[in-house]
């Protein structure tokens, strides 16, 4: 069961909490049923996002055996007999569907089996192709914003998909640098080269101060201004999501970030620090 559990990767649940981003980000959270609808989604996202982390496990089994670090997964060290992952995969892919049909609208559901679709695509093909694995990766996340939006009844702005877009492709492609600088023999079958390490520190620090420019005219639009008792309060978040993106993309060009940056988040105590310091000033920009 521990290895079971660890094949499930329930850290990697905490992606899904930006279905919650949209209801917060329109102050609809206390709306009746908003929350439990959130809830809902955040619930068929993480059972279906387990059930393809186990096919990709399997599928990326001999790979992973190769890898310094992925080698220690529950099937590549024998710990769980691929029949888990053959029979959970669709299992939990189907549960988290089922669960969306039976609780969610039909916006989200739709969204849902894009997701499953997208994330098909990308285990079976489109990660070995040239860059379009980090704007799949980046287009994913984004696709939480929207069905957290469909799921609340709230309208996901522009703005926030085009932070998130930038955002999270500064991260994918800080992880794919992370991947091929620890195993450039493997990661080399994803069509990147360890000469690409060039190309890696000029594009992914560059999306990243794009996310900080959406985010710094966001804050500056007159319905952002006009929502907030202490508007000007809010360009603080730039600065501190500034610092984090830096700061992420220094570890990684000195190889020291974790291969995934959502792990390197959750184990970072600067990370804690920076969404402390977020939640603070949004709270005292409302007032």
């Amino acid at each position: 069961m521990p290895a079971l559990l660890e094949a499930l990767r329930p850290h990697q649940w905490s992606k899904n909490l930006l279905l919650a981003v949209p209801a917060l980000v329109g102050q609809a959270w206390l709306q009746p049923g908003v929350a439990t609808q959130v809830l809902l989604a955040i619930a068929a996202f993480s059972l279906v996002a387990s059930g393809t982390y186990l096919l990709n496990d399997l599928l990326d089994l001999e790979a992973d055996r190769g890898h310094p670090d992925k080698r220690r997964r529950p099937f590549a060290d024998g710990r769980l007999k691929p029949l888990w992952g053959q029979l959970g995969g669709p299992l939990l892919v189907g549960l988290g569907c089922g669960l969306a049909v039976l609780t969610l609208s039909r916006d989200t559901v739709i969204l849902l089996l894009i997701y499953v679709l997208a994330s098909a695509a990308y285990t079976l093909w489109l990660k070995r192709l040239l860059l379009v694995d980090v704007i799949l990766l980046a287009g994913l996340y984004s696709l939480r914003l929207l069905a957290g939006g469909a799921a609340a009844g709230v309208a996901v702005s522009s703005w926030l998909l085009a932070f998130s877009m930038f955002l999270f492709l500064s991260l994918a492609l800080a992880k794919r640098l992370t991947e091929l600088e620890a195993a450039p023999h493997v990661e080399s079958a994803r069509a990147y080269r360890p000469r690409d390490r060039e190309a890696f520190a000029a594009m992914g620090p560059a999306a990243g101060m794009l996310s900080i420019l959406v985010l710094a005219l966001y804050v500056s639009s007159e319905p952002i201004r006009s929502r907030y008792v202490e508007p000007d309060a809010l360009w603080l978040l730039c600065p501190l999501l500034l610092y984090w993106i830096l700061r992420v993309w220094f570890l990684a060009l000195r190889g020291e970030l974790h291969s995934d940056p959502v792990v390197f988040a959750l184990r970072d105590r600067a990370s804690y620090l920076v969404l402390a310091g977020m939640v603070a000033v949004v709270y005292f920009a409302t007032g």
